[in-house]
């Protein structure tokens, strides 16, 4: 059969020399790279979601809620902060929920900011819907500060401004008095990503949402929710945001399986946050492990840290592979990120990069 080569592929420019965007998937015994609980749901948990799948099942040959009216309700009542089920929309992930928000307010002549280094996929959302993208440098302890903020939304005059807090891949957060200098600042609308919210010892922006009608939220049930296969991010806005949002869905864009099991996980919510403390303190013994190996850290209040620095990352990286433990190359300069695994897993990490670091120090 004829088929077209890359290059014959009558692609939009600006995806002439981009690649699917992904973490590498090596089988490896330890895999600290993509920032997942390593908990599974218990037995218990499992049992209810088999069971909401088996009821969903019975009618699988209609179309789910598209406005999946009990998921958002849940995940308004696991919110608190008296938001309403109007105020929550949900999507595949909170990568969709993205992908709706720049497409609901971003798209052709508009542009976007972000600060670097922040999420990877921030310019690949931007890209997908035509969106233009600004970036401005954080501080050097990787921090948002007014000036830095001010100056940008003044020289740019962004119509989004993307702001992730706790910040992948550094881990730190934005103040909340800092996010409301932002919000003042510009007429267009704030996201504040709080993908790793839970794993941080700070107030969440959700308390400023009465005040902000441009502010949005944006969660994830992938992260400390233990549901990354599950598939479910999610927003809190004003209604009228949420609106928006619904405007430019796909038609029935949530499983009814996904919906399902979601649910059940949120009526569980208190054991399937149940092991986030235990990952926190995990987090604080590894970074004074590596201290103690003569390791910098990057103050993380997130379920991951950067380490570092590396004369050469990559090498330090395959040098980790090659001892079975794969970590994440992220692009910040002479720094790797590791994710917190299970205590064992943390152990064979910290005894394999004591032993690179031996080699590293001590070549032959």
């Amino acid at each position: 059969m004829a088929d077209f080569s890359w290059e014959a592929l009558p692609l939009r420019p600006e995806l002439r020399e981009a690649r699917p965007y992904g973490a590498p998937q090596l089988d490896l015994p330890v895999c600290l790279n993509v920032n997942e609980n390593p908990y599974p749901p218990t037995q218990a948990v499992i049992a209810d979601m088999t069971a909401a799948v088996n009821q969903a099942a019975h009618s699988i040959h209609r179309y789910p809620d598209r406005e999946a009216r009990t998921l958002r309700s849940k995940l308004a009542k696991y919110l608190g902060h008296d938001l309403t089920t109007d105020q929550i929309w949900a999507a595949n992930g909170s990568n969709e929920i993205w992908i709706q928000i720049l497409g609901a307010f971003g798209g052709p002549g508009r542009t976007m900011l972000s600060f670097t280094p922040s999420y990877s996929m921030y310019p690949e959302y931007a890209r997908d819907t035509h969106t233009g993208i600004v970036t401005t440098s954080r501080s050097e302890d990787y921090q948002i500060t007014t000036a830095i903020a001010l100056e940008a939304i003044a020289q740019y005059k962004p119509d989004v401004v993307a702001i992730a807090s706790p910040n992948n891949p550094t881990g730190t957060l934005t103040d909340l008095d800092v996010l409301e200098e932002i919000l003042a600042a510009t007429t267009g609308i704030v996201v504040v990503d709080e993908a790793y919210q839970e794993f941080a010892d700070a107030h969440s922006a959700l308390t400023l949402l009465p005040q902000w009608p441009n502010l949005l939220v944006t969660r994830t049930m992938s992260k400390a929710f233990a549901f990354a296969g599950g598939r479910v991010g999610y927003v809190a806005a004003s209604s009228a945001v949420i609106d928006a949002l619904r405007v430019v869905r796909l038609p029935y864009h949530l499983s009814a399986i996904t919906q399902a099991v979601a649910s059940v996980a949120l009526d569980h919510a208190e054991e399937m946050l149940a092991q986030v403390q235990y990952l926190k303190e995990l987090r604080e013994q590894t970074m004074v492990k590596l201290w103690g190996l003569d390791v910098t850290i990057i103050d993380s209040q997130a379920n991951f840290f950067l380490f570092g620095p590396f004369p050469d990352p990559h090498a330090t990286w395959q040098a980790l592979v090659d001892r079975g433990v794969l970590v994440r190359e992220t692009g910040v300069e002479s720094y790797l990120r590791v994710c917190v695994g299970t205590g064992e897993e943390m152990s064979i990490f910290v005894n394999a990069l004591s032993d690179v670091l031996t080699m590293e120090r001590n070549p032959q």
